[in-house]
């Protein structure tokens, strides 16, 4: 069965005869009777009842009429799924996502639905090195990665950053400044609290790096970081003096007997990592978004208000 034998019989049964029908599909009538006479062969029922005079539809032919106008409906919303898909204005697109303060993923998504209303977006939360190997095995269209510099395989495109923030003990000199230098810290014989690279490899580096750019090839460590709250709760309690690093994801926290404020110096760029080459028309709209947001966020940056 063929869609073009289903629509010549819509065309007869509509128009009455398969002169007219011939006319309306833009063929010859013999090209439409032959068509219709396979349907009919294929089913293995009389579609329309023939004389010399006039053709009418069968018994056979008025049950399945419906059934040939629902085929072809169907048929033509698939087409226009398909055009639209094409056109990047549906489909699906599967995303790797991560935690990010003030909710801009959903900025990000709310801004693509507003381009694209019926493209369905998935986002999933997988660790980092999860997230990067779905995104290269095409689990994933993309994925929103963090402190990351290279991704073997894949593209990194920016698309915002955060600053980062240094919580100390809220009595130490150091407290009273707005904004602070990794070379003070690092000189005012703190304890650094940095969780283990294998915890989270791409920011450990970050922070590492930026010390030795400081001149502290080897800070004084302290405690791992193990959780923002944990960390705080232990930099503004009694024993050795220590600080930590880190970005914001909920708001800035507020804790007794601990200041944060700014670390002049790296910041945290989010990217969304792409198998290379041509995107699909659903990514190429995902990427329209997160390159407008990335531009106006380097012409809005500033450098952020100190909290304690």
């Amino acid at each position: 069965m063929e869609l073009r034998q289903l629509e010549y019989f819509v065309a007869v049964a509509e128009e009455g005869g398969f002169a007219r029908a011939a006319e309306r599909c833009g063929i010859v009538q013999s090209a439409v009777s032959q068509q219709v006479r396979r349907l009919e062969r294929e089913w293995g029922v009389l579609l329309f009842e023939r004389s010399t005079r006039h053709v009418r539809l069968s018994g056979a032919g008025e049950r399945l009429l419906p059934e040939a106008r629902a085929v072809l409906a169907a048929a033509r919303r698939a087409r226009q799924v398909a055009a639209d898909v094409a056109g990047g204005s549906d489909g699906v697109l599967r995303v790797g996502g991560v935690q990010a303060p003030g909710g801009r993923i959903f900025g990000v998504l709310n801004e693509l639905a507003e381009r694209a209303p019926g493209l369905q977006v998935t986002l999933r939360r997988l660790p980092p090195a999860e997230r990067l190997a779905a995104v290269r095995a095409g689990e994933l269209d993309a994925a929103f990665v963090r402190a990351l510099d290279a991704a073997p395989g894949l593209e990194l495109l920016p698309v915002w950053s955060d600053p980062l923030y240094v919580a100390l003990p809220a009595g130490h000199p150091l407290a009273e400044e707005t904004v602070l230098q990794l070379d003070r810290l690092t000189a005012a014989g703190l304890a650094l609290r940095l969780a283990p690279r294998e915890n989270n490899p791409p920011f450990h580096d970050l922070i590492t790096g930026a010390l030795r750019a400081a001149g502290a090839e080897r800070p004084l460590l302290g405690p791992p970081f193990t959780t923002l709250q944990e960390t705080l709760t232990a930099i503004g309690g009694p024993g050795e003096s220590s600080w930590t690093v880190f970005y914001e994801v909920s708001g800035l926290p507020s804790l007794p007997r601990v200041a944060v404020r700014p670390l002049a110096g790296p910041s945290v760029v989010t990217c969304l990592a792409v198998r290379p080459g041509p995107p699909g028309a659903a990514l190429r709209e995902l990427l329209l978004v997160t390159t407008a947001r990335e531009g106006a966020n380097q012409a809005a940056s500033s450098t952020p208000s100190p909290r304690s």
